[in-house]
């Protein structure tokens, strides 16, 4: 998730952010007795509908492809799992907040920004890649965005002012979400030796304590939390411990990076000792951790029998020989320019270009944590409506 390789030409600061597949029935609806009123979402490309897109540039082709037909300010084939929870949550797919097209806030906003980390982008984390929309910027977005949306709910003099603005009683009613911490862990294996990395991880996690309880001052009672996922799994981590230490010792039964899945989890265990501690504090409000990495590592490890190609795989099909970062154009022997095409049915992969998930296995992944089957504590998305 190199942000800088995402973007064209130099990096820039800036301080502003279906298929039914495989037998998988479609999500079921909330009942019409729930509501969710508005879902908040911070994060990194797991969940960024766009803010990466509003700042540096659309997304190349063939992004977008299978449901929305175009780039549509996803690193996907379609969509992601906020998505399908929006969808759940029967509200619109959620706008980026950098959004300055047909944005609609009536329902939320999405903070998350490809190649985001926790922990502020300084300038080593900057120069390997870091997306300056951090979570300490997302958050400045979102406290923007709310106090905006007061002024104009108290300046307004028609309803068509306010019709795509969040309503001010229902900040305290929304969910706040977050999917994000790979890109901590992978920009920082960049820079420093894994050991190195572990210690950063208290750090890290008190970084994450910090937005959380930034929001609850401000009035969020619920939050739906992520953990991070078995970044050790992707194949871009593979290839890369493959070209670098071809040697078995050091994947796992599955054929993942085992030190980055380590990491992973150390960062997971962390966390959730971090949410037992709030919720000693925060006795007014609902924190839900939804373990995303056994999630994720069941669909990988069950691949086949899901109806998946070879988890290691994926539906770019130049990325890997030409090197091609995330179906950017590359020039080769300085003559020959190679566009990246994709495979004929993305609905059969589990990794789009390496590095994120299909539409296909977002949806999997979706349909399996929205029931709380990987919560903690067990809660359906639906306990969670008002």
């Amino acid at each position: 998730m190199n942000w800088c390789n995402f973007v064209t030409g130099s990096c820039l600061f800036v301080l502003a952010l279906g298929i039914v597949l495989n037998g998988v029935p479609p999500l079921t609806p909330l009942s019409k007795e729930c509501r969710i009123p508005a879902i908040y979402n911070f994060g990194d490309s797991n969940s960024d509908t766009g803010s990466n897109s509003a700042a540096f540039g659309r997304e190349p082709y063939p992004n977008g492809i299978t449901f929305f037909g175009r780039p549509a300010g996803r690193v996907c084939d379609g969509r992601l799992i906020i998505d399908f929870i929006a969808e759940k949550s029967k509200i619109p797919h959620l706008s980026a907040y950098l959004h300055a097209i047909e944005a609609n806030f009536e329902h939320g906003a999405d903070f998350a920004a490809y190649g985001a980390t926790i922990q502020p982008a300084d300038s080593k984390l900057y120069g390997s890649g870091a997306n300056p929309i951090a979570l300490n910027i997302q958050l400045l977005q979102f406290h923007q965005l709310k106090q905006r949306s007061h002024e104009v709910y108290q300046q307004a003099k028609t309803s068509i002012a306010k019709s795509r603005l969040p309503r001010p009683e229902d900040f305290s009613k929304a969910i706040y979400m977050f999917d994000i911490g790979q890109n901590d862990i992978d920009f920082l294996l960049r820079l420093t030796t894994e050991d190195q990395v572990q210690e950063s991880l208290p750090f890290i996690i008190n970084y994450f304590a910090s937005a959380i309880e930034n929001l609850h001052q401000g009035g969020a009672r619920k939050f739906w939390i992520h953990n991070t996922g078995p970044f050790g799994c992707l194949p871009d981590s593979v290839e890369t411990l493959k070209r670098n230490l071809p040697n078995t010792q050091f994947t796992d039964e599955l054929g993942c990076v085992k030190s980055y899945n380590e990491l992973a989890q150390e960062f997971n265990r962390l966390l959730k000792e971090k949410v037992s501690e709030l919720r000693a504090i925060f006795h007014d409000s609902l924190l839900v951790i939804v373990d995303i990495y056994s999630a994720k590592y069941t669909l990988i490890r069950d691949a086949s029998q899901n109806g998946f190609v070879d988890p290691f795989s994926y539906c770019c099909k130049d990325c890997a020989e030409y090197h091609v970062p995330y179906w950017e154009m590359k020039v080769v022997n300085d003559t020959t320019a190679i566009h990246p095409t994709p495979c004929n049915s993305p609905s059969e992969y589990i990794s789009w270009d390496g590095v994120h998930y299909t539409q296909a296995a977002n949806r999997w992944v979706a349909d399996r944590i929205l029931d709380g089957s990987f919560s903690d504590p067990a809660l359906s998305l639906a306990k969670l409506c008002v």
